[in-house]
């Protein structure tokens, strides 16, 4: 066990515990704080109660007197407190009547104790505010008092009526040994009770003497050698036990008259009754735990004042226990259970304990945790059980058996690869085969497991031969095998694969065979619909292939290309058509530039929906029909109209194109157009790159009856106009204006340059779609 228990959620991330520790840790000292204000107030109040009830002076007055008390004496206001409570708290006398009233108290002598002295006093009287039973006083007291004194055990005891002494707290002291002294009759020679008759301390520094005159705790075993015994106000006496046989020095003398003081003060304020002594369990149960393996925890809970269990303390633990700090066995007592297991509260386990603190044993759902094993993180499988025992619980961590673990992962192991173990013992003839293997092989398990060499007769008659080949070239040779087989089930062919090595003797003989069987049979139908698929694409492949060749001659003869720029009534033109890269189908892209008989030229650049041959016929009957139209005297608008009334009646009535028609007249340099839902040409003019406002036109194919409109523009020497199809400007993800505005930069950047660098810098990348593009060019002065 090496951290705390983690229960599984659903929600996905549990945090990081040593980050939940932290947390717990600010919290609970952000607790303490609070609680510490609280008790310090109460302690002034308390003391400046008493002040006043004794005096019968006012609040303000009983205040004043604390503070002035603690400067006088250098003591702390808390110290002063503890200190006013306890001479003022009456004790008991011997025979049971009340003792008289005080007289109303007087300063306390200053301190003559060193500075050291008074900040360990400072210490305590603050460390007593947490304290909430006499037994926790005790165990504050030896906290303090070990390294100051060289403390062992610390004893509270009270005087009682008839000068009977009772052990009302007790660090240090095993819960024998408290039992039998728990209650002292009024005999001669009882050290704590002499010193409480004579009311001066008494210091027992020479053991040999002293176990002559008093009866002295744990005296036969002769563990400690020095005693003191401190009587103070409220019929209290504090007692020290130490190992070493020496004198208490004049400033350890001092402390401990003055602990005495406080620890009287203190006790005033809680209820003195005796802890019952069943209840101190840490000891014997540690000594029993250091004899244990695992991990295992003895909680005493901590309950609010309103008896609800806040937290745990960890009173012993085992040598193997590990909380989330890092600390181990012995290093964990004394902790709290939030602090070293902070993902426990409000959890199952956190009710767990509760209902085994009412008596019901728990044992809670196994878990899984990692754990850091020379340097790699291992997972294991724990469950916790926790029982009652006295006032405390017992918590046990079970780590689950890993032989039980390793048979459940083999047998998850062998339904996911669908795969089972078998072993055939060749000597004694006995055969074990898992589960699984009768799964894979439909086989009852009732009819046990088949031989070795009867293996093969499971399997279908083309496939024995190969399996029986290879089971007797084992048996004889210890080769081991890999054979891919095939059994019916029912109607259905499974396919399965054994494999099999051999264990031998020092000479060679097989004695043993062991592997396994598995089942390929949705492999196999996966491959085999692999394969089909795969012959299915490659033939359809094929067929596109073919119909992209057709098309491409088709487009070749429909369209030829010009190898180098033309001249058309007195405009320079250079055309070019790239097809599309990605896919095998030939688009509907297509261009016109020619001479008209009026002495005008005709330049057309559109695109039709679509690719294959019914593209490229429709861009066929488009780009004659267009050419036919215009030539014979239609106007632009009415040429498109009449494309759109052809594309609508033709065979694929669902084919739609879009179009650009302009009409250039040389004498006036004027260029009449129209369009069809085409993307606007592109002026190039005076080192400014602008589109054309579009007239009105729908896309061909889409309406029976469309209006379009015409413009027109006169060109100047130096200007540039480009036609083209969407694929130069479109890009996937991208907006059309976006491609339009890149095309301008382009232009403007190209210069007089030619055709192709300008396609260079637009279509960097692979081609989705054809690129049809017209460049036409009015030569400037000087130019042809």
């Amino acid at each position: 066990m090496t951290s705390e228990y983690v229960p599984s959620l659903d929600t996905g991330a549990v945090a990081e515990p040593a980050a939940l520790a932290r947390i717990v840790a600010r919290q609970r000292a952000e607790l303490d704080r609070l609680r510490e204000a609280a008790a310090t107030s109460a302690a002034v109040e308390r003391a400046t109660g008493a002040l006043m009830a004794t005096t019968g002076c006012s609040p303000d007055a009983a205040h004043e007197a604390l503070l002035e008390r603690a400067e006088a004496g250098n003591r702390t206001l808390l110290e002063e407190c503890w200190l006013t409570l306890g001479a003022l708290m009456p004790a008991a006398s011997a025979t049971g009547t009340p003792a008289p009233e005080p007289p109303a108290p007087a300063a306390p002598p200053e301190s003559s104790a060193p500075a050291g002295t008074a900040k360990i006093l400072g210490r305590l009287g603050k460390a007593l505010l947490a304290v909430g039973s006499p037994q926790q006083l005790a165990a504050t007291l030896l906290e303090h008092l070990a390294p100051q004194v060289d403390a062992d055990a610390v004893l509270l005891y009270r005087r009682l009526p008839g000068d009977v002494l009772e052990l009302v707290g007790h660090a240090g002291l095993g819960a024998t040994l408290a039992a039998q002294w728990r209650q002292v009759p009024p005999l001669q020679g009882i050290a704590p009770l002499e010193a409480l008759k004579a009311g001066e301390p008494l210091w027992l520094e020479r053991f040999a003497e002293d176990r002559e005159r008093f009866q002295l705790i744990d005296e036969a075993a002769g563990h400690w050698l020095s005693r003191a015994w401190i009587p103070a106000p409220a019929g209290l006496v504090l007692g020290v036990v130490r190992r070493p046989e020496a004198a208490f020095s004049l400033a350890e003398r001092e402390l401990l008259q003055s602990v005495a003081r406080l620890s009287a003060g203190r006790l005033s304020t809680l209820d003195a009754t005796a802890e019952p002594v069943s209840s101190d369990l840490s000891r014997p149960v540690q000594t029993v735990l250091d004899a244990l393996p695992g991990a295992t925890v003895l909680l005493t809970p901590l309950r609010t004042p309103a008896g609800e269990v806040e937290d745990y303390r960890i009173d012993a633990a085992t040598p193997n226990a590990v909380d989330i700090l890092g600390r181990t066995g012995h290093e964990m007592v004394g902790s709290h259970l939030l602090e070293s297991y902070p993902s426990v509260a409000g959890e199952a386990l956190w009710q767990g304990y509760l209902k085994a603190l009412g008596g019901e044993p728990y044992e809670g759902e196994p878990f899984v945790y990692e754990e850091v094993l020379a340097g790699m993180t291992v997972a294991a499988t724990y469950s916790v059980r926790a029982a009652r025992l006295g006032d405390a619980l017992l918590v046990t961590w079970l780590r689950h058996d890993p032989e039980e673990r390793q048979e459940q992962r083999l047998a998850e192991l062998q339904r996911l690869g669908n795969l089972g173990w078998a072993n055939w013992n060749l000597v004694t003839r006995q055969v074990n085969w898992s589960p699984q293997v009768y799964t894979i092989l439909g086989r009852d398990p009732g009819r046990g497991a088949v031989p070795l060499d009867l293996l093969p007769d499971l399997v279908l008659p083309e496939d024995a031969h190969a399996l029986a080949r290879a089971v007797s070239e084992l048996a004889r040779t210890g080769r081991s095998f890999d054979v891919p087989f095939r059994i019916r089930t029912g109607n259905a062919v499974r396919h399965l694969r054994a494999v099999a090595e051999a264990v031998t003797t020092g000479d060679g003989t097989v004695i043993e065979v062991h592997g396994f069987v598995q089942d390929l049979t949705a492999q196999r139908s996966a491959e085999l619909a692999l394969v089909d698929s795969e012959r299915a694409i490659i033939m359809q492949r094929g067929v596109l292939e073919a119909e992209r060749a057709v098309a491409a001659r088709l487009q070749h003869a429909l369209l030829p290309l010009p190898s180098t720029p033309v001249l058309l009534r007195g405009l320079r033109v250079e055309v070019a058509y790239l097809p599309a890269q990605a896919g095998v189908h030939v688009g509907g892209d297509w261009f016109s530039a020619i001479e008209l008989p009026d002495e005008t030229a005709l330049f057309v650049v559109g695109d039709v929906a679509g690719h294959g041959v019914d593209a490229i016929a429709t861009m066929a009957q488009l780009r004659f029909t267009a050419k036919g139209m215009v030539t014979t005297g239609s106007s632009l608008t009415g040429a498109l109209a009449r494309l759109n009334f052809l594309l609508l009646h033709s065979r694929d009535a669902q084919s739609t194109a879009t179009l650009v028609l302009a009409r250039y007249d040389p004498a006036e340099r004027r260029l009449a157009w129209a369009q069809a839902g085409h993307l606007p040409p592109l002026l190039v003019r005076g080192g400014k790159a602008h589109r054309l406002d579009r007239p009105v036109g729908m896309l061909l194919g889409a309406c029976v009856d469309p209006v379009y409109e015409s413009a027109e523009f006169q060109l100047e020497p130096g200007d540039r106009l480009l036609l083209y199809t969407d694929g130069l400007v479109e890009r996937p993800g991208e907006d059309i204006d976006t491609g339009l505005d890149r095309l301008a930069a382009a232009a403007l950047a190209a210069g007089p340059a030619s055709l192709d660098d300008l396609l260079a810098a637009m279509l960097s990348g692979e081609r989705r779609d054809d690129v049809c593009v017209l460049d036409i060019r009015v030569p400037g002065a000087g130019e042809e």
